[in-house]
Order: C-alpha cells, then structure tokens, then sequence
C-alpha cells in the first residue's frame, strides 16, 4: 500500500511541532525518518498512523483519506510498534501476539482457527516460536521489540509504522530487528536515531528539522556532509560501505 501526505501540520497550544509535511511511500518501501531530537520524528508518525488528527492536511493510505475510515478498520490495515512497552501482569509472549487480533474479532467472537494461524504464523516471522509459552518478563529487550512486531504482524497489516525500534539495544539486536523489518513484505515507515543504520537498511530517507522536511531521498542523495553539518551540527567523512555499497557516516572531532 501506499502512504500520501499532503501538508500536513499539528502542534501543542501555540507550539507547532509538525509544520506543512508532504512525502510519498511507494508499496513495499522502507522510509526512515530522522532528524535530531524534538525535530518532529515522532509525532509526525503518529500522524501518518492515524494516531493523531492534523490541523491541517490529509494522510492517505492506499488512496483513502485515512480521516474518514474509521478507526477499528483502519487497524487492519496499519500497524504501530512504539518504542518500548511494559505490563506487570503475569502474560506469555502468545498472549501479548494475540492482542494483534483485535481489530479482527467483534465483542462476541470466539478465538478461530483464523486467529491462531495468525499468531503462529506472526511468531514464525519473527523467530519466537519457541518462545510463545514463555513469561514476557522473562524475555531480553530485543526479544520483547520482536514479540512487539509479531504482535503487529498478527494485525495482518499491509502499512507497519515503528517508532524508533531499536531504541535502548544492544548492536546485535538493532542490526537484526531492522534486518527484519527490512526483510518484511509491507509498507515500513521508521523513526531512527542512528544514521548508519538508516542509511544501511532503508530506501529512502526523510530528514526532519524543526518539524518541517529539509531533505528526502536515497541514503545516498540525503547523507551528505552539508547536510549533517547543518541539521545534525556534526562533522563527518561519508563513504561507500564495502559490503553493501550504502553509505557509512564516520564522524570526526573537532
């Protein structure tokens, strides 16, 4: 599916925080989204996911105005993976997945052979079939940021937007949560901190300065030093990786 916005703005009070953002995402491309912190990143996401309504503008998904689909049925269709997410109570791992049914079942409904296929087969893509009768507590932080995408791949979505996934990770688990999200067949919209891994694993990348868009394009065309000069306030030699070709950002100190 395709994502459209067009102009879209939304603040707090007198502050805007999301100043006249318009960007496309073809069907089954990856965008990351970055900027430094307060840029926007964040909230404009929620508002591509529906989460939030926009002062101003449209989003549209799969040429639908997304303001006018009501929520339960828009959840079919997109999926949000927050940073991170916590419960005390006693759940396993299958039961956090099978929350993604949700939007699929009305009130009265029992649980189908639909929706146990779906959470198996969420749990498969993402390695944790395993797990599936283990505590949540008990799980390791890139373990539970896996169970977060079954959880939203159970939602069956065609759209899945994440808001910084590898936050607060180890290396290994950064590389291979965004390998994963990569690797998947859908539309992925991402918030990341880190650049080289931005550059690495997606098409496209838009960077954000003050909640307005300053660049989008390939790794390539939008990581430049001027540019990480001028938004991030860094110094950088910017060269070609050796295995993937991408560019890879070597910061220097001045």
């Amino acid at each position: 599916m395709s994502v459209i916005a067009r102009n879209l703005s939304w603040g707090v009070r007198r502050k805007t925080i999301v100043s006249d953002v318009s960007l496309t995402v073809a069907p089954g491309e990856t965008l990351g989204l970055i900027g430094p912190n307060g840029s926007g990143k964040s909230s404009l996401l929620r508002l591509l996911a529906g989460l939030r309504r926009p002062a101003t503008g449209q989003v549209e998904i799969n040429g639908r105005d997304i303001g006018q689909v009501p929520r339960k049925a828009l959840s079919r269709e997109v999926a949000f993976v927050q940073q991170s997410a916590a419960t005390d109570t006693n759940v396993t791992v299958a039961d956090v997945v099978r929350l993604g049914r949700t939007p699929h079942r009305s009130a009265l409904a029992g649980w189908s052979e639909t929706d146990e296929s779906a959470v198996t087969e969420a749990l498969e893509r993402v390695g944790m079939t395993s797990r599936r009768r283990q505590a949540w507590q008990t799980l390791s932080g890139g373990e539970r940021q896996r169970v977060h995408i079954a959880r939203a791949l159970a939602q069956a979505p065609q759209v899945m937007f994440l808001d910084e996934p590898t936050n607060h990770l180890d290396i290994h688990h950064q590389i291979e949560i965004l390998r994963m999200v990569r690797d998947l067949d859908l539309t992925s919209i991402v918030a990341l901190h880190d650049l080289n891994l931005a550059a690495m694993y997606c098409d496209r990348i838009v960077v954000l300065q003050g909640g307005s868009v300053c660049a989008c394009g390939t790794p390539e065309e939008v990581l430049t030093p001027d540019l990480l000069r001028d938004v991030f306030r860094v110094s950088a030699h910017i060269d070609a990786s050796a295995d993937a070709g991408r560019p890879h950002i070597r910061f220097t100190a001045e």
